[in-house]
């Protein structure tokens, strides 16, 4: 098998465990040096070194840190041994995450902002510590977790799909920013029997989703050659990419324009015929001034024949 990390520097949080660890390994596998984040990971015995030790074992390197992500200085404390140890950072995978499910009636406050101060702060935290190392470096590989709960909503996770839904536009503009670096910034939504999937399905569903057959995706989404701005899907050996789409709409007269037009034509609005994968936010701005541009010059012409027609 050809290596396409070699030498190559990782980090991946919440790795103790579950996609976590499959994510060290894979990436370890294909020869990077990895930094196993958990809560604990320096408590001899943890999971987290136990991913380490498993690492070593194999002929890897790699070494263990027990960061808590929704802490700023301790990401820091991580991010410096990481540098000190190897020299640079290639890769962060933000991984580390919690579940606190609840109907939103039933939820706290505390539990919406626990679990957006882990997903999203947690990413954000891990980022921002990397950020201008990849910068100084001209390279980077940057992977949010994302999740299908945030891309299309799942009953009982408003909180949980808030934070994966903000990543993916956190990812979205990172990646604008770091293009000129060659940092590469992307999602991954995996599907995975992990201890958050506890209770959701049955043995049989569950059998189909080792964490290892999402772990490739991991790698390629982290590769010399990987994409950016792709928000990739992996689960049971299957692959998908979502977009954020924008249909061609309508553009409505402004001297006819109410709400009622605007009701009566929304069959037409979401009309998904020839609809866009916008390349940035300013994408929206431009389709509709043109639209607008467009009905202004078809009112002034419209306009001008009919005044000629009268002149003869």
């Amino acid at each position: 098998m050809t290596q396409l990390l070699q030498n190559r520097i990782a980090i991946v949080t919440g790795a103790g465990r579950g996609l976590g660890r499959s994510h060290a390994l894979e990436l370890a596998r294909h020869g990077a040096k990895v930094l196993v984040n958990d809560k604990g990971a320096d408590q001899p015995g943890s999971e987290a070194q136990a991913v380490v030790q498993t690492i070593l074992a194999a002929g890897g390197d790699a070494c263990a840190h027990g960061a808590d992500v929704s802490n700023p200085q301790q990401v820091q404390d991580m991010v410096q041994s990481v540098v000190e140890r190897w020299g640079r950072i290639d890769i962060l995978v933000n991984n580390a995450g919690i579940l606190r499910d609840k109907s939103f009636t039933k939820m706290s406050l505390e539990d919406f902002r626990l679990v957006m101060e882990v997903h999203l702060m947690g990413s954000v935290h891990c980022t921002h510590a990397v950020w201008d190392i990849m910068r100084a470096q001209n390279y980077g590989r940057i992977v949010m977790t994302t999740s299908s709960s945030g891309l299309y909503g799942n009953f009982g996770q408003a909180n949980y799909a808030a934070a994966k839904m903000a990543l993916v536009g956190l990812m979205q503009t990172l990646a604008l920013e770091g293009d000129r670096y060659n940092v590469r910034v992307n999602c991954l939504a995996p599907t995975a029997a992990t201890t958050m999937t506890e209770g959701l399905l049955d043995q049989q569903a569950l059998a189909l989703l080792s964490p290892d057959l999402v772990s490739p995706a991991l790698v390629a989404l982290t590769a010399e050659n990987a994409p950016s701005r792709t928000i990739l899907m992996a689960g049971a050996g299957c692959f998908e990419q979502a977009h954020i789409t924008m249909t061609q709409g309508i553009c409505l007269d402004p001297a006819k324009l109410s709400a009622h037009t605007l009701i009566d034509r929304l069959d037409e609005i979401s009309n998904r015929q020839d609809e866009t994968v916008p390349a940035t936010g300013f994408d929206q701005l431009r389709h509709e001034i043109s639209k607008a541009q467009a009905m202004q010059s078809y009112h002034a012409t419209g306009a001008q024949t009919a005044g000629a027609a009268q002149d003869a």
